[in-house]
């Protein structure tokens, strides 16, 4: 099957789902109409093994969260037969030693499966909980290897130590040599690794900062925000972290601070990290306001991207065509993405609706849409 030759986006907002289309310079875009209009859309992604079929994840305020499924392109969606539930009988313990059930709240990551396993798909949900499907999304089930493990509650923390926006596990890599080898990253909880399809987990965590735990090498209960494994070098992760950005070496097993090359007046804290699809070496972030109160904004309201080309080793800041002040808007985990373009396609959707593009690896931005709702995530597809 011929896909196109040029990308389309998948746009998950608080208020539903969008997609927009580039012509063949990625000058112009046409959005489409809202898909699940009015659902909370955290994210929608395509299958690469088979571009037309797609995954979503939603939660309605009356109707509780849920999966569609779509096989055509995202011309028609289909709610999933059985959508992620933690078994029953399952726990999580509050600070005043209660137990309560553990339900899912939202499905928030989605993640297809390796490109060996047609039909296989991952979901991280909140609270952090791990599932996988293998008929497309339709149904799916819980991988008990981590969400039945003895020390969840330890790994996970307490109801009341979530993030403010609610505690996820997210950042499901698939590494392409091996289908068996799974890394996951838990807010909170940190990174963990899993080397028989999901059966045993080991925390990730050696290096990384964690100024909110009463120890600095605690192997466990860190906060990363996004991480990404390098297709083209399997063995080097990139990871955007509430205590910095870091990159490790497998073979190592230490996570480096690479953020600490960022200046200093902006940091290294922010939500998304995106590689570039072809060298291993660059990598792009998007900074916020992470200091006291953590407002979660552009720092000093000026937005911008920093790109790394040599590892971590330095950082340049990338910003033309963006507001240079009062523009008090920031980009969480998943709603930044590039496409696979010779010359890579950047973008990102801000917390105030608008989807921002680069056609030159972030040299220059030009807003694509603006007016849609809080913006949750971004992916490229080709279809």
């Amino acid at each position: 099957m011929a896909l196109s030759t040029t990308p389309r986006l998948l746009v998950g907002t608080k208020k539903g789902a969008w997609m927009l289309q580039a012509d063949g310079a990625r000058r112009r875009w046409n959005i489409s109409a809202p898909i699940c209009f009015g659902t909370s859309v955290f994210h929608i992604v395509q299958d690469p093994r088979e571009p037309k079929r797609m995954v979503l994840s939603s939660k309605a305020g009356h109707l509780g969260p849920t999966v569609m499924v779509s096989k055509d392109g995202g011309k028609k969606w289909t709610e999933a037969k059985r959508p992620p539930a933690f078994p029953e009988g399952l726990a999580r313990k509050s600070h005043s030693g209660v137990d309560e059930p553990r339900t899912v709240d939202h499905v928030f990551w989605l993640q297809p499966g390796h490109a060996s396993e047609k039909g296989v798909w991952y979901a991280g949900t909140s609270p952090q909980g791990l599932f996988r499907s293998e008929d497309h999304g339709d149904t799916w089930q819980s991988v008990d290897g981590f969400n039945q493990h003895e020390k969840w509650s330890d790994w996970c923390g307490m109801k009341e130590d979530s993030p403010p926006d609610g505690a996820r596990l997210h950042s499901i890599n698939v590494d392409p040599r091996d289908a068996r080898h799974l890394y996951i990253g838990m807010s909170a909880g940190g990174v963990f690794e899993s080397c028989d399809g999901g059966a045993t987990w080991t925390p990730l965590n050696k290096g990384c900062s964690a100024e909110f735990l009463p120890s600095p090498d605690a192997e466990y209960g860190h906060d990363p925000h996004c991480v990404r494994l390098h297709p083209l070098m399997p063995d080097r992760l990139y990871q955007q972290n509430h205590c910095g950005i870091y990159r490790m070496e497998r073979g190592a097993g230490v996570w480096e601070r690479i953020g600490m090359k960022m200046p200093k007046k902006v940091g290294d804290i922010g939500f998304p990290v995106v590689l570039h699809p072809r060298d291993p070496d660059t990598c792009w972030v998007f900074p916020m306001d992470g200091t006291s109160v953590w407002p979660r904004t552009s720092p000093e309201g000026k937005p911008a991207v920093y790109r790394t080309s040599n590892a971590g080793k330095s950082w340049q800041r990338q910003d033309k065509g963006m507001p240079d002040s009062n523009a008090w808007w920031t980009v969480f985990r998943q709603a930044m993405t590039a496409d696979t373009e010779k010359r890579v396609g950047l973008y990102f959707g801000t917390t105030q609706g608008a989807v921002w593009a680069s056609r030159d690896e972030g040299e220059s931005w030009k807003a694509i849409a603006e007016g849609l709702p809080r913006i949750q995530s971004v992916e490229a597809a080709y279809l």
